[in-house]
């Protein structure tokens, strides 16, 4: 039981997403920062990059000796907890993001209407299995919805007949 690997959420300094990713690789930890690319502009220029789509917030796929070798790393604050122990976050949940993160379809609208407050589950799509509670409707078919176990929320674009009321 000891060797189960489970992914937690950890808290990073701001901006410090990338090098505390790096750091804990090279020091073998097994750990997901998922990232988007968004168009900035400068005066003189635009420019695609990477950022992190949870903005502080780095996961890690570790079993319990590896607990304080993450606390170790540069940049990393804390685990995010609820009453002093560390929230795991299902294995469903990461595969969602990942697979969300590698898709690019553009999804059409669908104007049925959900309330804030309820907890949802996506059942089609990239993000496919993603449950969370929707935080907030923005016009006819973008919905924000927090991840369960981290207390971030991800602004997303999909329709609502891809979420049913769990």
């Amino acid at each position: 039981m000891a060797n189960k690997k489970t992914w937690y959420a950890i808290y990073v300094k701001s901006r410090a997403e990338k090098t505390a990713h790096a750091e804990l690789a090279e020091n073998g930890i097994d750990c997901f920062l998922p990232l988007i690319k968004t168009l900035k502009q400068w005066s003189d220029r635009k420019k695609w990059v990477e950022e992190p789509l949870f903005r502080s917030y780095l996961f890690v796929h570790i079993n319990k000796s590896d607990y304080y070798k993450v606390l170790n790393a540069s940049g990393v604050v804390r685990y995010i907890t609820f009453e002093g122990r560390a929230v795991p976050i299902p294995d469903q949940q990461i595969e969602a993001i990942r697979i969300f993160l590698s898709e690019d379809e553009e999804l059409p609208a669908d104007p049925h209407s959900y309330k804030p407050g309820q907890t949802v589950e996506v059942i089609k799509g990239a993000l496919h299995g993603l449950t969370g509670e929707l935080i907030q409707l923005a016009g006819r078919h973008k919905v924000r919805i927090e991840v369960v176990g981290i207390g971030q929320a991800v602004f997303i674009t999909i329709p609502m007949s891809y979420l049913r009321i769990v």
